[in-house]
């Protein structure tokens, strides 16, 4: 209505003057007068309906089973109703040329008028002055620009290290030569302690033989032993010993052998590369001539596998960290381990692509005027509404999810979607980022149904971001991570679970954890609405809220506006 009127208003100040002063302004004086008179009645009619108890008696045509009951079964019906009905309705056709000429305003700028209307109550002062009734001019100030708390969103990045992981290989070989090698063999009874001379690096021991009989007889089946003498140990040495004289001296040639591992040194020390495996890289002939003599070997050279992996420094934050209204609000650790290798840093940003708003003033009155007769309105904004107004939706809010197998409010659902670290497939974009027309090419790259779906719900307002957690790690990187939502009924529920969770100094649980449930009655009970800041849902409220009788109102005020011009022209 107080859009309406001034526009009707204008329209009389631009008609041209009536003939006839005298008349002129006897008429204005009468229009004054029942325009007041009428004014009052309609307040005292306003007042009275706000303070009786609502009575079903009250309703024009209601009775216990209202003819419109039919339209239950037969839905059709109603719109061919309607439809009928439309073109010979004078409440139909008043009502669309009132939505038709009614001024319409975006989203923004009502938001935008919101938070600025708030900087104006806390020093009102600086942006009114007086105004004669007179009507003289007075001082217009600029509006205080839109805060845009309503249009903000939390954006993600990270910071911390990759792992480049690569294969690299190195070659051993098999080293033979033959050396020519003398024998020196020893004999010693086992019980003489003399064969301590013969524990030697240089000798080892070969074997052992009978002592010589002590007794025995010749048979006709060959010589019998009835009396063995002491065993005797038989030593090998590579020198001579020293007071022993040997028993044989004989020569011999020795091929030894050794794997040359010089090449693959480096990548054996490297604490960053694990050897895989090890294959034969040269097994043909497996029999060779070294230093004239036939060696025999199965595998002559190896190649050696090793798997390496690189630590490197990355991050992605600098998109975030250089644009304009974006501040940092936390980071933290999302693989747990020690030391960190994979941070994860959260930004509050201002949703992009908004359009700016124009300068708007507020001046010190408005003057209306007819017929060359000014009068200045003063104004008393009801500055409750939108707090009554909320508070109603949020106890309506509250009745309709409460659950009574639990006992709680405002119960969310756990939603969550996945992102490669330092990826360029991201299915967690969020409500900063708007809905792409190839949402068919994200869910054949990865993406799935429900990852599309969440970020729908998240463009909307109906989600809250609880944190992310690493999905995926290998040697401490984070290659996958999730990030977890609580997504509600509504864009109210929403902010109760936010703000409210402040209040109670009841923070989200971890994100791998968090299960999104509602407030118990006690702790909704101790939830202070006033304190909470529901701008970013106040246009939704009061854009929906329209008092019954605004139709009726408008009418009448328009038929009375047409009988003073009637009455005009007699």
């Amino acid at each position: 209505m107080r859009a309406l009127i001034p526009a009707i208003v204008l329209g009389l100040m631009l008609t041209p003057a009536f003939p006839g002063a005298a008349m002129a302004q006897t008429t204005t004086d009468a229009a004054k007068a029942d325009g007041k008179a009428f004014g009052k009645d309609l307040g005292a009619a306003a007042q009275t309906a706000a303070t009786t108890q609502p009575n079903a008696d009250r309703v024009p045509g209601f009775n216990g089973t209202p003819s419109q009951s039919g339209y239950f079964d037969d839905p059709k019906a109603m719109e061919r109703a309607a439809a009928s009905q439309a073109s010979s309705s004078t409440g139909y056709q008043t009502m669309r040329n009132s939505m038709d000429r009614r001024a319409t305003f975006n989203k923004v700028d009502l938001d935008a008028t919101i938070a600025r209307s708030k900087t104006i109550s806390e020093d009102p002062l600086s942006y009114t002055s007086g105004m004669g009734v007179s009507g003289a001019q007075g001082r217009c100030v600029p509006l205080p620009p839109a805060s845009g708390a309503a249009a903000r969103y939390k954006a993600t990045c990270n910071t911390g290290y990759t792992v480049d992981s690569s294969t690299q290989s190195c070659s051993v070989t098999l080293q033979a030569n033959v050396t020519t090698v003398t024998d020196y063999l020893y004999y010693c009874s086992r019980l003489d302690p003399d064969c301590t001379a013969f524990q030697l690096p240089t000798c080892r021991w070969t074997g052992s033989h009978p002592g010589k009989c002590l007794q025995g007889v010749d048979t006709p089946g060959g010589f019998k032993c009835f009396e063995p003498g002491d065993p005797v140990d038989e030593y090998t040495c590579s020198a001579p010993v020293s007071g022993s004289n040997p028993i044989s001296v004989t020569a011999h040639q020795v091929v030894n052998t050794s794997k040359d591992e010089s090449q693959c040194a480096g990548l054996a020390a490297d604490t960053n590369c694990t050897n895989t495996q090890e294959t034969c890289s040269d097994s043909d002939p497996t029999t060779r001539i070294i230093d004239g003599v036939a060696v025999t070997q199965p595998c002559w050279a190896w190649r050696r596998d090793y798997q390496c992996n690189r630590y490197s420094p990355a991050q992605d934050c600098d998109t975030l960290a250089s644009t304009p209204g974006c501040t940092l609000q936390q980071e933290y650790c999302i693989t747990g381990e020690t030391p960190c290798r994979t941070f994860e840093r959260v930004y509050d940003c201002p949703v992009p692509d908004q359009p700016q708003d124009k300068n708007q003033f507020i001046c010190d009155g408005d003057v209306y005027c007819i017929d060359g007769s000014c009068e200045t309105i003063d104004r008393q904004p009801n500055d409750e509404f939108k707090d009554a107004v909320v508070a109603l939706n949020a106890m309506d809010q509250a009745r309709r999810e409460f659950d009574p197998a639990t006992l709680t409010l405002f119960k969310g659902t756990r939603e969550t979607c996945s992102s490669k670290v330092f990826g360029i497939l991201n299915c967690c974009k969020g409500k900063g980022f708007p809905l792409i027309p190839g949402i068919q090419l994200l869910v054949a790259l990865g993406c799935s149904r429900e990852e599309m779906l969440l970020h729908q719900k998240d463009v909307q307002g109906l989600c809250a971001y609880v944190g992310t957690y690493c999905a995926s790690s290998f040697l401490g990187v984070c290659f996958t991570k999730r990030k977890v939502y609580c997504c509600f009924e509504s864009k109210l529920s929403r902010i109760l679970q936010e703000q409210g969770r402040q209040e109670l100094n009841k923070p989200w649980g971890a994100p791998k954890t968090e299960q999104c449930l509602g407030f118990t009655i006690d702790e909704f009970a101790r939830l202070d609405l006033s304190k909470m800041d529901f701008s970013e849902v106040y246009a939704e409220f009061t854009d929906a809220a329209r008092l019954p009788d605004e139709l009726q109102a408008a009418t009448q005020i328009q038929q009375k506006i047409e009988d003073y011009y009637a009455r005009a022209r007699q």
